[in-house]
């Protein structure tokens, strides 16, 4: 593999169709849960009009982000009712603080542990893995993501808070993904996406 220079290039090498397949551990229930899901990421160029919204939405000045991506997913998990799934959507805009675009501010249109918009921190690590930090009212958030090969990323998440989780996902990355753009059905247009936790 070679370097990764910065957290948009990690973007851009996710780019793509991703199988994940996920074991969360409720540490409340001392027991772990399986699940599966597909994930679509697009890198967005800084001036996308959603990443402007974003800019506003926090009160950062839309000219300090340096790009960020569109994820979606659709999921289920072993716990799951009759009918739930778990599919929505987010967007993430990068607002560099170093000189590298390795570290600096992430502000997202939703949040990993809860739904609301929230800004958080990136950091890109010595073996360039990407770190998101982020802090909500109730708990926080960590979730670190890193790449085996070009095709197989692996990513760890800890929620800590009112609820205490920790997950491990090994994703693959889909090279044939025509197939799966029907699985996604629209979700209504409501400004930014308020959907089920999943991704």
């Amino acid at each position: 593999m070679e370097s990764i220079p910065n957290a948009m290039a990690f973007f851009a090498q996710s780019a793509g169709h991703w199988r994940s397949q996920r074991t969360s551990h409720h540490l409340l229930h001392r027991r772990a849960e399986s699940g599966t899901s597909h994930i679509q990421v697009a890198t967005l160029p800084a001036d996308d009009h959603r990443l402007v919204a974003i800019a506003h939405l926090h009160n950062q000045l839309p000219e300090t982000i340096r790009g960020g991506c569109h994820v979606r997913w659709l999921g289920s998990m072993a716990w799951d009712r009759a009918g739930e799934d778990h599919q929505g959507e987010t967007v993430f805009a990068l607002i560099p603080t170093d000189e590298k675009g390795r570290e600096g501010k992430l502000l997202r249109d939703r949040g990993y542990a809860e739904t609301a918009a929230v800004a958080g921190q990136f950091r890109m690590d010595d073996d360039d893995g990407l770190e998101l930090i982020t802090t909500y009212e109730t708990m926080g958030s960590r979730e670190r993501f890193w790449f085996v090969s070009p095709h197989v990323r692996l990513r760890t998440s800890t929620v800590e808070g009112l609820s205490n989780t920790a997950s491990l996902s090994v994703e693959t990355r889909v090279v044939d993904s025509s197939h799966l753009e029907s699985e996604f059905r629209p979700l209504p247009e409501t400004g930014f996406q308020q959907a089920a936790l999943g991704w």
